[in-house]
């Protein structure tokens, strides 16, 4: 019977905070077989395309579930999509704007981030995001948006922004205080659109019913795609939140979870 196993990054395949940047040879080696063995494998993040590294996208998976479910993506193909509403993000926007706060949109293949955004950039370039994908001159009314972010020195007013927007219907939103930048940075993305949906539209234009799929994920925006699939693989370095939600918890990113999970529960069942 054929599988579809789906992978987050961040905390899963790799752990760049951690100085694991790339995935390890066991992890490689056990998706190879996966994929010999001719079940699908996709990347699920919430990431936008421009990114991914190249590491992922020559590595040969089928698809991806990109932005928290809002593009995915078999092959070239794009087989759902769903942008935020233009008038809301020129609204956020021109919010921004106001208040000295910097954005950045996230379109299907590029980024879209003014080059005077300085916390920004040099966020980015923190996490060594490549910078292929990134457009800096651009008319934002003309940008397909499907996810934005933002960071400023004024935490009141990056508050304020969030506190505000994330209330808009069909709008969702997650805060994060990255400590290592002395700043605290958050997302804005549809409401409606998960990584659990985007699975589902991954099996569906497949063939494939929730019970041939897998999952591998440690955040909190893999809680959808932890109910969605047939099989739940949570790594050691999760939250018990989101391990209450497992069929079986493997081991940490650093240990190999991913192969670990591979070669016991999808392979070897």
């Amino acid at each position: 019977m054929k599988k579809a196993v789906f992978f987050d990054i961040d905390g899963t395949l790799i752990d760049g905070a951690h100085g694991r940047p790339h995935m390890s040879l066991e992890t490689r080696r056990a998706i190879q077989q996966l994929q010999q063995a001719g079940h699908y494998t996709f990347i699920a993040t919430g990431r936008p395309y421009g990114f991914l590294d190249p590491e992922l996208l020559d590595f040969g998976f089928d698809g991806f579930v990109l932005m928290n479910g809002a593009l995915v993506l078999m092959g070239n193909e794009v087989i759902y999509e769903k942008a935020l509403p233009a008038a809301s993000v020129d609204c956020i926007c021109t919010a921004c704007e106001a208040a000295g706060v910097e954005y950045l949109l996230e379109g299907r293949h590029h980024v879209y981030l003014k080059p005077e955004f300085r916390l920004l950039n040099e966020f980015y370039r923190g996490f060594a995001i490549r910078r292929d994908w990134f457009v800096e001159r651009f008319d934002r009314t003309a940008v397909t948006t499907y996810k934005l972010e933002f960071l400023s020195e004024d935490h009141r007013g990056l508050q304020r922004i969030y506190d505000h927007f994330r209330q808009e219907p069909g709008m969702a939103g997650a805060m994060n205080v990255m400590e290592a930048f002395r700043h605290t940075h958050f997302e804005l993305y549809s409401g409606t659109d998960t990584k659990g949906t985007g699975i589902c539209h991954a099996l569906e234009h497949l063939g494939m019913s929730p019970a041939q799929s897998y999952a591998f994920g440690d955040g909190e925006n893999d809680l959808e795609m932890m109910e969605t699939v047939g099989t739940a693989l949570v790594m050691g370095n999760a939250k018990e939140t989101l391990k209450e939600k497992a069929a079986h918890v493997v081991p940490s990113v650093a240990d190999d979870g991913v192969a670990y999970g591979i070669d016991n529960f999808v392979l070897g069942c």
